[in-house]
């Protein structure tokens, strides 16, 4: 399993990300979290990677992980509120996560964010990768609406709404 996952880390090439996200969906992905944010006191970030470096894949570092460690790189804990959500998705593994922060994760069940991710897995398994999105953080704005709705004085808008495209 380790040298199958190695190999498919290792070959994808480079330019893939930008066939599946072309700027137009990227530009829809944008567009949908700035108006998600206006709904809640959530901050949601979406980053993209294409694959790991062999050698990480090789000492075991799982999507999962990686996800966590994106979290903390781009900073997604640092607002206000506490209120950070990553949407991180792994294109060699074909994996999709959802780390929330600590402001979010006492109300918000692990469950319910895995659920909108493999919901999420499910268009991308089908190829339709811009419906995936959207719907995914369509979910979450439900969510977060419900369960951390803005309030009159709400200052949205801490960290960039731009998809960011993660390279090794």
């Amino acid at each position: 399993m380790v040298i199958k996952r190695w190999l498919r880390h290792a070959f994808m090439p480079p330019w893939r990300w930008r066939i599946i996200f072309p700027k137009a969906v990227l530009s829809a992905i944008e567009m949908t979290i700035r108006q998600s944010e206006a709904q809640h006191r959530g901050e949601i970030r979406f980053a993209i990677e294409n694959a790991l470096a062999p050698g990480l894949v090789w000492k075991g570092l799982s999507a999962r992980q990686r996800a966590t460690e994106v979290f903390s790189n781009l900073r997604v804990w640092d607002t206000a509120e506490n209120c950070g959500v990553l949407i991180y998705l792994m294109l060699a593994d074909k994996e999709v996560h959802i780390i929330a922060d600590r402001g979010i994760t006492q109300q918000v069940l692990q469950n319910e964010w895995d659920a909108i991710a493999e919901g999420m897995r499910q268009y991308f398994l089908k190829g339709d990768f811009q419906s995936g999105s959207i719907d995914g953080i369509e979910q979450i704005t439900l969510l977060l609406a419900h369960r951390f709705p803005a309030g009159a004085d709400h200052k949205y808008n801490e960290l960039p709404d731009r998809p960011v495209i993660i390279r090794q």
